[in-house]
């Protein structure tokens, strides 16, 4: 688990957190990933978190340029029924947003700025997946949003898929939410936020911003 250099206090489990326990540590964690760089955060219920093999068949029609070479992305990833029956054992999420200016994600320009981004969102996840954990919530899960590939190891062949050695970066590397069918465009729209389809044939000046998104499901 990731924890940085603050040391942490670990809170003692408990067979089931309250609700009212629960609801107040969502807040704190949405403050702290604000705090750690993230626009916002908001809890959810896991009933909105939509798994759709779609998701999924997008990663390869057309194929994704990371696909096959990370050990978090597909064909390697979480395969997408696992992630429909972990999800649907989570009460709630943490879903975490972050705009990013357009010209560092739109265009084939702002495709190849987006990896500072990427690794940010990463951390983020990581960092308050971590909280959690020492919080008694041993089972929190996150995911990121794009390549850790990408995020931590470009030009580099990831080590996690060479037999007998393990990845470089475990602690803060995570499976991005579309690598396991999250639809997270959905998921944006439905908590309110303004999302558009943005790749190398847009314009930076046709929208007014990009976005990074991560979850990190807790109960």
């Amino acid at each position: 688990m990731e924890s940085g250099d603050k040391r942490v206090k670990p809170r003692k489990i408990v067979v089931r957190v309250t609700d009212e326990v629960l609801q107040e540590d969502l807040k704190e964690y949405s403050k702290n990933a604000i705090e750690l760089g993230a626009t916002n955060a908001r809890a959810v219920t896991t009933d909105m978190v939509s798994v759709d093999d779609r998701v999924i068949a997008k990663c390869v029609y057309p194929k994704c340029g990371n696909y096959g070479t990370s050990a978090n992305c597909p064909p390697y990833a979480m395969d997408i029924e696992k992630a429909r029956k972990v999800i649907r054992r989570f009460r709630y999420a943490l879903f975490i947003w972050m705009k990013v200016p357009s010209e560092d994600i739109a265009g084939p320009e702002g495709t190849r700025k987006v990896a500072p981004w990427l690794r940010k969102m990463h951390e983020i996840v990581a960092k308050i997946e971590a909280e959690a954990y020492y919080d008694g919530y041993k089972l929190a899960l996150g995911f990121s949003g794009g390549s850790c590939k990408v995020a931590f190891c470009p030009g580099a062949e990831c080590s996690a898929l060479v037999p007998g050695q393990a990845c470089r970066h475990p602690l803060r590397a995570r499976s991005a939410m579309e690598a396991v069918g999250i639809d997270v465009m959905d998921l944006a729209a439905k908590v309110g936020l303004d999302v558009y389809p943005i790749g190398a044939s847009v314009s930076s000046s046709d929208v007014p911003h990009g976005m990074r998104f991560g979850i990190v499901f807790i109960d």
